[in-house]
């Protein structure tokens, strides 16, 4: 189960501020704070039967390593955010333009997910590029890590802005971790995100009817 708090940074000069301000870095994990490139793409079929069963097939380069990751039942309210999710370790980088769904064989929900492809062909609906800027803080009962991602959403419509700010509870309480961002809010005008980057650019491609 991933638990996060999402929320929209106003501009990258607040970005900048968020990095820095001194109640994080205070609790921050200094050998956590790295800075690093991620291009991830997305995946379903011609008929888009994993967005409309509420699955996301992602693939990520973060840095040199490569991430397949499949998310479902996805629930979000005032930017908590909480789904289910798989993560597996790609050795190719092949598998960023054709990924196999076997990777996630060995779990209920990939064979689920397998069932629901069946023999259909996967394509790259969209990609997200962005810097992500990270660290993990220590409440001293919860372990987080705030995640500062800045770039865009890529379609063939058109892209989004990223400017984002993302809270992940690793372990411990989940109401240390909205105290945070709560917090953050109030200082820095932030402004609750019930959509994933996903599902901002599958809105992107229904407005230009894409997806039905």
């Amino acid at each position: 189960m991933e638990i996060e708090m999402k929320y929209g940074i106003g501009d990258k000069d607040i970005a900048e501020n968020i990095w820095e301000d001194p109640e994080l870095t205070a609790i921050v994990d200094e050998e956590s704070r790295e800075k690093i490139y991620m291009k991830a793409a997305y995946f379903d079929t011609d008929d888009n039967i994993l967005s409309k069963h509420d699955i996301a097939f992602r693939v990520r380069m973060e840095g040199n390593r490569v991430v397949a990751s499949l998310k479902w039942n996805g629930e979000a309210d005032d930017g908590l955010h909480a789904r289910e999710e798989i993560n597996v370790p790609v050795n190719d980088e092949a598998c960023f333009i054709n990924p196999n769904p076997e990777i996630f064989k060995e779990s209920e929900s990939g064979q689920a997910m397998l069932e629901l492809i069946a023999d259909k062909k996967l394509h790259s609906l969209l990609e997200t590029r962005f810097i992500r800027s990270r660290f993990r803080i220590d409440t001293g009962s919860s372990l987080c890590e705030v995640a500062i991602d800045v770039g865009d959403i890529v379609t063939d419509f058109g892209s989004l802005p990223i400017c984002e700010l993302e809270i992940e509870l690793f372990s411990g309480e989940q109401e240390d971790m909205i105290k945070i961002g709560n917090k953050l809010k109030e200082k820095y005008g932030l402004v609750c995100e019930n959509r994933s980057k996903y599902a901002r650019g599958l809105e992107l491609l229904e407005k230009n009817q894409y997806i039905d």
